[in-house]
């Protein structure tokens, strides 16, 4: 347990340090208050308590419950318990994720909060069977992408433009650190169960799950429209979140029972450890919460706000090139993907290679979300070339960085991004957009910006897939079996 211990606090101080320290010297050369850099410095100290926490419960319960889960229901092989079990922990899953309540509260005025994380969770279980489905009939992921990808963009057209942005916001932010571990793992467990030896199948999850969130919201637009956006906050009520979390975490200690029961029958020391796996993590994420409301949520909307108030507008791009930088190393659920990848290809695609690529590609996509703001650029105009890019590179790429291309866009895009990204477009947007009665134009261009971070892994992964494939000069033949290259040095 202290190994565990330290490694959890080493991975915490590296997932928020960074990004704490480049803000903190923004605040100071801005001259913000003292009482509000103290505020984000606690808010800052409780994410690192909360990641701690929560990194060590759901290593003992959630990861572990999803393993044996996937591997169990594997060697049943029976499709509706696969069916079932993936409806309940999707929508479990979801409804734990601190990103999407975060995201909630900043869409509070236009959508109650609970009706947008119920949506998104709906969105998650249903598609995380799809992206089960797959793996149990071997359909390339590249071919369920492009089909998934076509009936949305057909779908964009009949709604309301204002709940586009938020859509694919939401989808990003549905894979977090609670979601990415445990659905990664459930997806390790499926294909080791079915004795798959494709790497393809322990990746590409994340990436399908993203979009059943954007589905949902786009159906929330079909049932209300014409939306507003008010600059007041919305329903603010942490102890309702805790509440909501509290019964999923329960739900949880419910389902691991009845596997327990009737399947796991486990030693009474490791169904201990798993229970006290819930605890951990229940408390991490209430610690996480509060303090991503205590402190960064406010300063990144502050922020936001006096930078968007200078005479040069222009100059959200580079804080946004800036604050992209670095907070894809910061993101908790880039940590735990990348060590995943490195153990299930044997250390073959590298973390050194893996975390510059992703550092660079979400730079420049919030360098772009800023320039959208600052401009008032329609988000289909960027998302739909960009989509449109990503999914012509799977057909030429090896089909394992296209599972990890995916999955990485739905990893950067986590607790951190939400915490900081989304307060900090929205601020910039409120004063921009100001003179916006309705608030159309806030929820236009405010949102939108995860969505970005998203789209820009999908095709920096897959590039650099495409450059050491041709530097190589290997043949990768569209086999069930890609040869996976060696990622060292470029």
């Amino acid at each position: 347990m202290n190994k565990v211990l330290v490694e959890k606090i080493k991975e915490s101080v590296q997932a928020v340090l960074p990004l704490t320290l480049v803000v903190l010297i923004v605040l100071v050369a801005l001259g913000v208050g003292a009482k509000e850099i103290a505020m984000f410095a606690l808010g800052a100290v409780m994410l690192m308590a909360g990641l701690v926490l929560f990194g060590i419960g759901a290593n003992e319960s959630m990861l572990f419950l999803a393993e044996e889960t996937g591997s169990h229901i594997t060697r049943k092989r029976k499709l509706f318990l696969l069916i079932f079990v993936g409806v309940i922990v999707g929508f479990l899953i979801t409804v734990s994720e601190p990103g999407i309540w975060v995201l909630g509260e900043q869409f509070s005025s236009t959508v109650p909060k609970a009706t947008l994380v119920f949506a998104v969770a709906g969105g998650v279980a249903i598609f995380i069977v799809i992206a089960l489905l797959r793996i149990v009939f071997q359909v390339k992921l590249n071919v369920v992408l492009i089909t998934i990808f076509i009936i949305l963009f057909g779908f964009v057209y009949f709604v309301e433009g204002e709940y586009i942005p938020v859509a694919f916001d939401s989808g990003a932010l549905s894979t977090g650190p609670m979601a990415v571990p445990f659905i990664v793992a459930l997806g390790i467990g499926i294909s080791s169960g079915r004795g798959s030896r494709n790497e393809e199948d322990s990746f590409g999850m994340l990436g399908i799950n993203s979009l059943g969130p954007v589905f949902a919201i786009l159906i929330l637009g079909l049932l209300n429209p014409n939306p507003s956006f008010s600059t007041e906050s919305g329903d603010a009520s942490l102890l309702f979140d805790f509440a909501i979390i509290g019964l999923a975490i329960i739900a949880f200690a419910i389902f691991f029972t009845i596997f327990q029961i009737f399947a796991f029958k486990f030693s009474k020391n490791r169904v201990i450890r798993v229970f006290i796996g819930f605890i951990l993590t229940y408390i991490g994420l209430v610690i996480f919460l509060a303090g991503a409301n205590l402190g960064f949520l406010p300063v990144a909307s502050k922020l936001g706000d006096i930078i968007a108030n200078f005479d040069n507008q222009w100059l959200l791009i580079p804080f946004g090139l800036l604050f992209g930088f670095v907070i894809v190393s910061a993101e908790p659920s880039v940590i735990v993907l990348v060590n995943q990848v490195q153990e299930v290809t044997d250390g073959r695609i590298s973390k050194k290679v893996m975390v510059p690529a992703l550092s660079i590609g979400v730079s420049l996509a919030i360098g772009l979300a800023m320039l959208r703001i600052v401009f008032d650029i329609s988000i289909l105009w960027i998302l739909i070339p960009g989509y449109l890019i990503a999914l012509v590179l799977t057909f030429f790429v090896p089909r394992i960085f296209t599972a990890i291309a995916f999955d990485s866009g739905a990893a950067v895009s986590g607790a951190l991004a939400s915490t900081f990204l989304v307060p900090f477009a929205l601020g910039a947007a409120k004063v921009i957009y100001a003179g916006d009665a309705t608030g159309s134009k806030i929820l236009l261009n405010g949102f939108g910006v995860i969505a970005f971070v998203l789209l820009a892994p999908l095709i920096t992964i897959q590039v650099l897939g495409l450059i050491f494939k041709v530097k190589t000069k290997d043949v990768v033949t569209d086999t069930t079996e890609d040869e996976i290259i060696e990622l060292k040095e470029v």
